[in-house]
């Protein structure tokens, strides 16, 4: 098992932790992690580009000109792709390029974004990410005191104050990871069911990631 150094808000080392050789040791297939990323990639394209063909674009139906004679080039339609105005060759229309990916390649692919963070020595994991009160500032000090400058940050709870201090900070984002109590629509009885917005794009677009804890424990308890 890897052993990695727990820092508090101030870059101090408090303690040591171990993590699971199974989610941040593991082997790192390259064509699963690009599949993950273009998976997602793909998934949040709208796919609503829509270009009009010679057949849709409106007039054209009269012949310009006779077809001998003029001393022009011979011409069927004013509306023909070579006109201004006219429609377009292979015109695009809307699509869905989204695509599926196996539950096994989805989590294959997670570990080994995870492990190759830890291998890079990107992985900084923290004691608590806290602050008292909303402000920027406090966020901007603890990413200064633990040398980070784009960082996406992993907490175990959603927390309005975090949240709020980071948004306006270029090159950071917020990611979550928690168990969330919701209503069975059979049943109507409460469940409890994994909530998480990780995902292998944020953790290969972002130089380090910045993990608590606490969600450290729940991302080995998913992904192991």
């Amino acid at each position: 098992m890897a052993v990695v150094s727990v820092l508090n808000m101030e870059g101090k080392e408090v303690g040591t932790m171990e993590l699971s050789d199974a989610v941040f040791g593991a082997k790192i297939n390259e064509h699963l992690v690009h599949m993950a990323v273009v998976q997602q990639l793909a998934n949040n394209r709208q796919g609503t580009q829509k270009a009009k063909t010679r057949g849709e674009v409106r007039g054209g139906g009269r012949k310009p000109w006779k077809q001998k004679g003029t001393g022009h080039a011979r011409q069927g339609s004013i509306r023909a792709p070579q006109w201004k105005g006219g429609g377009v060759v292979f015109a695009p229309t809307p699509r869905d390029y989204s695509f599926k990916l196996n539950k096994k390649e989805k989590r294959a692919a997670m570990r080994a974004a995870l492990t190759s963070r830890l291998a890079e020595s990107k992985l900084i994991v923290l004691d608590e990410l806290t602050l008292d009160e909303i402000k920027t500032k406090k966020m901007a000090a603890v990413l200064q005191a633990l040398n980070v400058k784009k960082a996406l940050i992993v907490t175990d709870r959603i927390d309005e104050n975090v949240q709020k201090s980071a948004r306006n900070i270029p090159n950071v984002k917020l990611g979550y990871i928690g168990k969330v109590t919701e209503l069975s629509k059979k049943t109507g009885e409460e469940k409890e069911n994994w909530s998480s917005t990780l995902n292998v794009y944020d953790i290969l677009k972002y130089g380090s990631l910045v993990v608590t804890k606490n969600a450290v424990e729940l991302i080995e308890e998913v992904y192991a």
